[in-house]
């Protein structure tokens, strides 16, 4: 890692911006990282102007090579700018019908337009793909997901999209920070719901501390990882009981009395 201030940049992909639980867990990651000295910055997809890529393949032709006919009619190329003077970047969202939010994959479909597609490699992974800009995607990044439900299969799609594009990129995932039940806790708005999940608060300080190794050490440990993804239902083995159905049937009673 350089000597000079480590620059995070977190892409936040929910529609709701900076009102939302996934701008409340960057802020958590950004606690842990500015304390270890690094310059943070969330850009927020909700608030910037983001046209579709139409893959009309402009891009890709010797006139107009890797400029995008929306250059100068939206905020991609400033987005752009911004990966670029990162060190490492935080892809974070919320999951949208199993998937990451339309926000979030539209930014990303606008890569069509920073890649020479005529030109041909490998990539590091041994993946055969065509030229990319890897001063803007081949950077470190973290992927930070949040949702209301508390399934692991609920975030599976987000996971491996990520690995896929780690390796055709060339792009070290640094981390993978998954936060379920997150209405369970209120979204981060809700002291009293948080008091009736305290494992919340672990997974909270473990994301602070994601932050600090990642400033520190350029990656964020298995250990961390773990903890801040937890579940965090106040049963015991409560891990391995979401996985029978019969338990199921018995939370889904328990939360409806609780009426959330």
């Amino acid at each position: 890692m350089s000597q000079n201030k480590t620059k995070i940049a977190a892409i936040n992909g929910s529609h709701r911006g900076d009102r939302g639980y996934t701008h409340f867990l960057i802020n958590k990651l950004f606690e842990g990282a500015k304390k270890e000295g690094a310059a943070c910055e969330e850009i927020i997809l909700a608030q910037l102007k983001i046209n579709i890529c139409k893959g009309c393949g402009v891009c890709n032709t010797e006139k107009h090579l890797l400029k995008c006919i929306y250059e100068e009619k939206d905020d991609v190329v400033m987005i752009f700018n911004k990966m670029r003077e990162a060190d490492i970047l935080i892809y974070a969202t919320p999951i949208y019908v199993f998937n990451m939010s339309g926000l979030m994959k539209v930014f990303i479909d606008r890569i069509n337009a920073t890649g020479d597609c005529n030109k041909f490699r490998l990539s590091e992974s041994g993946l055969f793909f065509h030229h990319v800009s890897k001063d803007i995607y081949s950077k470190p990044f973290v992927t930070l997901i949040c949702c209301d439900n508390f399934e692991n299969e609920i975030s599976k799609n987000v996971i491996t999209y990520f690995k896929t594009f780690s390796r055709f990129m060339d792009a070290p995932q640094v981390g993978t920070i998954i936060r379920r039940s997150g209405k369970l806790t209120g979204h981060g708005e809700s002291p009293e719901k948080e008091k009736q999940f305290p494992k919340i608060f672990e997974s909270y300080q473990a994301i602070e501390n994601a932050g600090k190794e990642l400033t520190a050490f350029g990656k964020i440990s298995s250990k961390t990882q773990k903890k801040a993804s937890q579940d965090i239902i106040p049963v015991p083995f409560f891990s391995l009981l979401k996985n029978f159905k019969w338990f199921k049937k018995k939370a889904l009673e328990k939360v409806k009395d609780m009426q959330i």
